[in-house]
């Protein structure tokens, strides 16, 4: 195979519970992962070069081993000894720095298209077991669907798929450190943790309004009174019809759960309108596989 192109597809969090901090300085986890239809391109060529190089269409990315995708291609290039060079131009789509996993599934991609290209012929459990050593939200960005991720969020459980709905996604014109988050999250016994339990059981009966309202994020906790626009534009978004609304992973940025099109696309052009965030998307949920 000369070249390929791959999606690289985001996910949200339906469900982010912190459980404890471990003695490894690592926190053990209970989140509800779900695939979203925004995504990045990968078109990836094999050169004789004996090089990767790495383009994107945003300045500000590193191109060299600083980004995951230029990580993911030199770790089964030096295992398999392949000698052929390889140019990738990435395109950049989903947020960058926006707890919607944009690097992780860069590199899933990578891995992916990689494995197909060269013929590898690795399985999914395979390239997921070599993607947990670029990232922990890497095995789920292969994977792809409605998953619970458990442990530092490598034990990965596939559920049955999320019902389809219309997603808003919004971010502010903040980046969110992942680290200043979980360094400032205090699991103290006043903390309220989402029930992810009861949400895994709405998500088998497919109920989107018990879904919608079961959802929580305890990183909410930290992120929030640093930065209130993040509670602006959750309650923006219900405000104009959202079921729920809720921060993906450690932010900044937000996405709201609809039961229709049309009211989907007018809290779409309300959000674009309001000026409280910078990116704004209408997707949907994604279960196909590739």
């Amino acid at each position: 195979m000369k070249e390929i192109s791959v999606k690289a597809l985001a996910k949200i969090n339906l469900g982010l519970d912190v459980l404890r901090k471990r003695e490894d300085g690592y926190h053990e986890v209970r989140m509800v992962m779900q695939t979203i239809h925004l995504f990045d391109r990968l078109e990836m060529i094999r050169t004789g070069t004996g090089e990767i190089a790495l383009s994107a269409n945003l300045a500000f990315l590193p191109t060299n081993e600083n980004n995951l995708v230029y990580k993911a291609a030199k770790l089964l290039m030096e295992e398999f000894h392949i000698k052929d060079g390889l140019s990738i131009r990435l395109q950049k789509h989903i947020p960058v720095a926006a707890g919607l996993a944009g690097g992780s599934t860069d590199a899933a991609a990578a891995l992916y298209g990689i494995n197909r290209m060269f013929g590898l012929g690795l399985s999914k459990k395979e390239l997921m077991e070599r993607g947990v050593k670029i990232g922990a939200d890497v095995p789920y960005c292969l994977m792809r669907g409605t998953a619970l991720a458990e442990g530092i969020g490598e034990k990965l459980s596939a559920l049955p798929p999320m019902v389809k709905c219309p997603v808003l996604i919004a971010k502010p014109q903040i980046n969110v450190s992942t680290k200043f988050v979980y360094e400032n999250l205090k699991l103290n016994d006043g903390i309220v943790h989402p029930d992810i339990d009861r949400l895994l059981a709405d998500i088998r009966a497919k109920d989107l309004a018990a879904i919608a309202s079961g959802m929580g994020n305890i990183l909410e906790t930290v992120t929030i009174p640093h930065y209130p626009v993040i509670a602006e534009i959750k309650e923006h978004m219900l405000e104009h019809g959202a079921a729920g609304a809720m921060m993906s992973g450690s932010g900044p940025t937000v996405f709201g759960l609809f039961d229709g099109e049309e009211k989907a696309e007018a809290a779409y052009n309300a959000m674009k309108e309001s000026g409280l965030a910078r990116q704004v998307y209408l997707t949907s949920i994604y279960n196909n596989m590739r």
